[in-house]
């Protein structure tokens, strides 16, 4: 099993190593009379989450082009049919049945959001499909005994709120402010936060939510200004968490601000009032600066650099990490299925992938894991000047 697991390792590495192909090709196919494998993608390519989702589907078909100028999996060509959900979770169920019922995939990748991806569950599940979501709810894979056919490469909520309460631990920081979207993710992130708070010594001295059409979180940010808060957690995504922090500094608060993921879209947005905020992020943020013995190093690094050289210098987002990675897992899971690869098949092989290293993390996944990330995936970012610098 171990000699196994290191032919998949090593065939996976060589895949994610490859030459970047063109960005604006289509997922090439080899020159084979072998039948192609066809698997499925829900991105978010039109709606508000496209900052997101573009990358992802330009991740996804750069791997996919790299397999099939390699040959494909064993001479067998991947193709990849991607739909847009434009942010709305019943476009992602209708696209997931699409894939499923008419285009005959294999497995289907995606959503880009946890709403979406909670969406297209019920479907993977009843029709017996591996989903490898990119979303970050830990209910997209948990109770496990309910996700059979469901997986997913970003980490969780629940990895995030306990990197930062063990943080928090750490600063004797006991009075904690949370701001969080109204969105799934936002709603998640606040449950497994209040969870460890408590047993922790943690006190939420002041919550409050806000919806992601929001410009101006003024009325929010002055009630945990007036609150006894010693740090400021803000669990979203841009552009709410771009408009906490601009908030934040009109308005004086001086106290840390602790967000749950950033993006060069945050940056951008946020401008000055980004830096001092503290991150618990992936590694792809610090990619030029690994350690080389990290064994995501070799990974991380390439897949920076080709993302850069193939998509004319854009720098490759976490999210475009989470999707890289479903696609590292689904090939690696296609290769073991042998020759003539079922659905159920990939599922089975899937929950058995051991440490394979991708963007984000070393994977491991298992029967009661369907994530499968590594505590050690996560590290401490702080932004400086604009740019991701380790803490």
């Amino acid at each position: 099993m171990k000699e196994q697991r290191l032919t998949i390792l090593a065939a996976m590495m060589a895949f994610a190593l490859a030459a970047a192909a063109s960005a604006a090709s289509v997922s090439t196919q080899s020159s084979t009379d072998k039948k192609s494998y066809v698997l499925g993608a829900v991105y978010d390519i039109t709606g508000a989450a496209s900052f997101m989702g573009i990358p992802q589907r330009n991740a996804a078909r750069m791997l996919v082009d790299q397999v099939n100028k390699q040959g494909g999996i064993n001479g067998h060509p991947v193709e990849l049919r991607v739909l847009d959900d434009k942010s709305n979770p019943s476009e992602a169920a209708l696209a997931i049945k699409k894939l499923i019922e008419e285009d005959h995939v294999l497995a289907v990748l995606g959503a880009t959001t946890s709403g979406a991806s909670l969406a297209m569950l019920p479907i993977a599940t009843e029709k017996h499909i591996p989903l490898v979501s990119n979303g970050l709810s830990v209910r997209i894979v948990e109770p496990v005994e309910d996700r059979k056919w469901i997986f997913k490469t970003a980490q969780t909520d629940a990895h995030s709120a306990r990197v930062i309460v063990s943080y928090l631990i750490a600063k004797k920081l006991t009075n904690v402010s949370f701001i969080a979207s109204n969105s799934d993710f936002g709603s998640s992130g606040l449950a497994e936060f209040q969870k460890l708070a408590a047993p922790a010594g943690i006190n939420l001295v002041s919550v409050q939510r806000y919806s992601d059409s929001d410009t101006d979180m003024t009325p929010q940010l002055a009630k945990i200004k007036e609150s006894s808060a010693q740090v400021l957690v803000t669990w979203g995504t841009v552009p709410g968490t771009a408009y906490v922090s601009i908030g934040r500094r009109q308005l004086g608060l001086t106290i840390p601000e602790i967000q749950s993921a950033s993006t060069s879209a945050f940056l951008e947005m946020a401008g000055e009032a980004a830096n001092g905020v503290l991150i618990p992020s992936v590694k792809l943020l610090v990619a030029d600066n690994m350690p080389a013995g990290d064994p995501q190093a070799a990974v991380v690094k390439k897949f920076a650099d080709d993302y850069r050289a193939t998509f004319r210098g854009q720098t490759a987002s976490i999210f475009a990490g989470y999707a890289y990675d479903g696609m590292l897992l689904v090939l690696a899971a296609i290769r073991n299925a042998g020759a003539d690869p079922t659905p159920a098949g990939i599922r089975d092989q899937l929950e058995k992938l051991t440490n394979l290293p991708g963007v984000t993390s070393v994977y491991s996944m298992s029967p009661t894991d369907h994530n499968g990330c590594s505590p050690d995936a996560f590290i401490w970012v702080r932004i400086a000047d604009g740019k991701y610098v380790l803490n």
